[in-house]
C-alpha cells in the first residue's frame, strides 16, 4: 500500500499547541480540546527530531500520559530541545511524572493505583486553576499506577489526592505545570477550564482556528494532491464516508467516483438508501457494487474478531481494485472516510508507544501491496469536528446526526461466525432498536445504539412452546468524542417494550439483554 498523503494546515499565520505523544489512548484527545478552544494543535511521537519540533514553532507543549513506566528501564523521556524552546510545558500524567524525574524530583509505584474517579484537593492558588477558589475540590479522572513521591526542586504543590500527595504541581518561576489526572476527558469536571487557562492564559494563544479555514485548506490540499486524477470513494452513507463525499466533491467535482460496497454486512435496507439519497439526489457519481456473496464466501468459518476485520478489510479492497480496473481512466487515489478514533484504536497513532485496541478495515486491514494511493482528509478529525464540517459543506441535519456505523458493519456486532441467517436476524432486530429510539424521541438523546448477535441460545417460551433461541444484546451509550463513553440509562418501560418486540417478532430470538457497561473499561462495540 502507497502513503496516506498529508493534508497539512498552514502553519504560518497561527498560534500552535504541540501535543507530544508518549503513547496514550488519550493523545489525541487533548489535540481535540485545544481545537475547541479554535487554537491549532498538532501531535507528535515524543522521539520526533529536534528540528521538526523547532520548526514546527509551538507556542506551548502538552505532554500527554502513557501505558509505561518511568521506574522502568530504557522509557520514554522529554528531549532536551522541549526545555530549550523556554515555552510553556504541561505534563500529564506519564507527561507529569517523567518531568519529575527530569527535574530531579522522585516517582514511585503506588500503593493505592488510581483508575477512575478521584477528588483533588487545591493547596494553592495557579493559573492552571484559575477561577477555583483555594481549599476547593474538583472530581477529576485518574489513570495511573505510579505517581510523583517527591517533588523535583523548584517545583511547588498545587494539588493533592488521599492517595497521590502530589497530584500538581508547578514550577516557582518558569511556566512549567504538572498534572497526575487526565484534564481531557469528560469524566473530569472543569478540566476544558484547565485546559483553556493553559492555552489562552500560559500560552496566550490567539483563538483564530475556525472550521471553514480547515475546509478551505483541506480543499486546496485535494486540489495539488489530485490534479485532474480520478479519485476512488468508499461510500457507505455514514457520516464520516458523506462528509468525505461532500469534501472531494467541492475539491475535484466530477473526478470523485463513489463505490458503494453493499457486503452483506449492512443495517436494513441500507443499499437502497445510500443510493436514493447519494446518486438521486445528490447527484454524485455513484456506483453499487453487489458483493454480498464474495463476503460470506470469505467469511464462511471465520469467527476470530481480528481475523474477521482483516478479511473485510483485504475483500474491501480487492472489490475496489476489481472495480478500479474496470473504469476506462486510469485511478490512482483511493479516499476513504477515517476518522482518529479509528487510528488511536488501530495503533496507527503518531507515537511508537501506543497499544493496539483493535484493528480496523480503513486502518489496519489495508493490504501492503494496495495498488492506489490512499486520501484521508478527515484521519485528524473527531466525530464532532466531523459533524461540525458536515454542517459547513451543507449535508442534511438527518444525515449529520445518523449514529456511527463501524466500517466492518454487522461482522463486528455479531459474536462468532458470520452466516447471512445471523445478518437477517440481527438487521431485523437493530431496525426494530432504531425506530423505537427515533419514535421515542431518544435517538438524538444517545450518541450511538445498535444491537449485538451473541454466539449463545436461550431458553424461552412463546404461547404454550418452548423456544431455544439465539440471544440480542441491545447497546445505547452517551458520549462527545467516543474515546470514553457512559451507558445510557434508558427508561425501563422502553426497554421492556423493544425486548417485547423484538422476542415476538423474530422467531430466532427467545432473549434480549442490556449492555450497562462503560468506556472505559468496556470498549463501544463488542469486537
Amino acid at each position: 500500500m502507497k502513503d496516506s498523503k498529508d493534508l497539512a494546515l498552514d502553519k504560518k499565520n497561527i498560534d500552535i499547541i504541540l501535543v507530544l505523544d508518549f503513547g496514550s489512548q488519550y493523545t489525541q484527545l487533548i489535540a481535540r480540546r485545544v481545537r475547541e478552544l479554535d487554537v491549532f494543535s498538532e501531535i507528535l511521537p515524543w522521539d520526533i527530531s529536534t528540528e521538526k519540533i523547532r520548526n514546527l514553532n509551538p507556542n506551548g507543549i502538552i505532554l500527554s500520559g502513557g501505558p509505561d513506566s518511568v521506574t522502568s528501564a530504557n522509557t520514554p523521556r522529554i528531549p532536551e530541545v522541549i526545555f530549550e524552546l523556554d515555552i510553556p510545558i504541561l505534563g500529564i500524567c506519564y507527561g507529569m511524572q517523567t518531568l519529575a524525574e527530569q527535574f530531579g524530583g522522585q516517582v514511585t509505584a503506588s500503593s493505592s493505583k488510581e483508575f477512575g474517579h478521584a477528588t483533588i484537593n487545591l493547596e494553592k492558588t495557579s493559573v492552571l486553576f484559575d477561577g477555583f477558589s483555594s481549599g476547593s475540590s474538583i472530581d477529576v479522572w485518574m489513570s495511573h499506577g505510579d505517581q510523583v513521591s517527591t517533588l523535583p526542586d523548584e517545583f511547588n504543590l498545587v494539588a493533592s489526592t488521599s492517595s497521590a500527595p502530589i497530584a500538581a504541581m508547578e514550577h516557582v518561576e518558569r511556566p512549567i505545570f504538572a498534572l497526575q489526572f487526565h484534564p481531557e476527558v469528560t469524566h473530569t469536571k472543569q478540566g476544558n477550564t484547565v485546559i483553556e487557562n493553559f492555552v489562552l492564559k500560559v500560552c496566550n494563544c490567539n483563538p483564530a482556528w475556525k472550521m471553514d479555514n480547515l475546509i478551505e485548506q483541506r480543499i486546496l490540499d485535494v486540489k495539488q494532491m489530485v490534479g485532474n486524477q480520478k479519485v476512488l470513494l468508499g461510500l457507505s452513507g455514514g457520516v464520516d464516508s458523506s462528509v468525505t463525499a461532500m469534501l472531494l466533491d467541492r475539491a475535484i467535482g466530477k473526478n470523485l467516483i463513489c463505490i458503494f460496497v453493499d457486503n452483506g454486512l449492512l443495517r436494513k435496507n441500507e443499499a437502497e438508501d445510500v443510493e436514493r439519497l447519494f446518486k438521486d439526489t445528490m447527484d454524485l457519481n455513484l456506483l453499487v457494487i453487489d458483493a454480498k456473496k464474495i463476503f460470506h464466501r470469505h467469511l464462511k468459518g471465520i469467527s476470530d474478531s481480528e481475523m474477521k476485520r482483516k478479511i473485510i478489510g483485504r475483500t474491501f479492497i480487492d472489490v475496489f481494485d476489481n472495480e478500479a480496473e474496470k473504469l476506462k481512466d486510469e485511478i490512482n487515489f483511493l479516499a476513504q472516510g477515517t476518522i482518529y478514533p479509528d487510528v488511536i484504536e488501530s495503533s496507527e497513532s503518531e507515537s511508537k508507544e501506543a497499544r493496539v485496541i483493535k484493528s480496523h478495515h480503513n486502518v489496519g486491514g489495508l493490504p501492503d501491496d494496495m495498488n492506489m494511493d490512499l486520501v484521508e482528509p478527515l484521519r485528524d478529525l473527531f466525530k464532532d469536528e466531523v459533524r461540525k464540517m458536515g454542517a459547513e459543506l451543507g449535508l442534511p441535519i438527518e444525515m449529520l446526526n445518523r449514529h456511527p456505523f463501524p466500517g466492518p458493519g454487522l461482522g463486528v456486532r455479531i459474536l462468532g461466525e458470520i452466516t447471512p441467517e445471523k445478518v437477517k436476524i440481527l438487521q431485523e432486530a437493530d431496525a426494530i432498536f432504531i425506530a423505537e429510539l427515533i419514535k421515542a424521541n431518544l435517538y438524538d438523546q444517545v450518541s450511538q445504539a445498535f444491537c449485538v448477535f451473541l454466539p449463545v441460545k436461550s431458553v424461552g417460551v412463546v404461547g404454550d412452546e418452548r423456544r431455544y433461541a439465539d440471544v440480542i444484546a441491545i447497546r445505547a451509550v452517551e458520549t462527545v468524542d467516543f474515546m470514553t463513553a457512559a451507558w445510557a440509562k434508558l427508561p425501563y418501560e422502553f426497554l421492556a417494550h423493544v425486548s417485547n418486540r423484538i422476542v415476538n417478532e423474530i422467531e430466532d430470538v427467545s432473549r434480549v439483554v442490556y449492555d450497562i457497561s462503560s468506556k472505559p473499561p468496556a470498549t463501544i462495540e463488542w469486537e
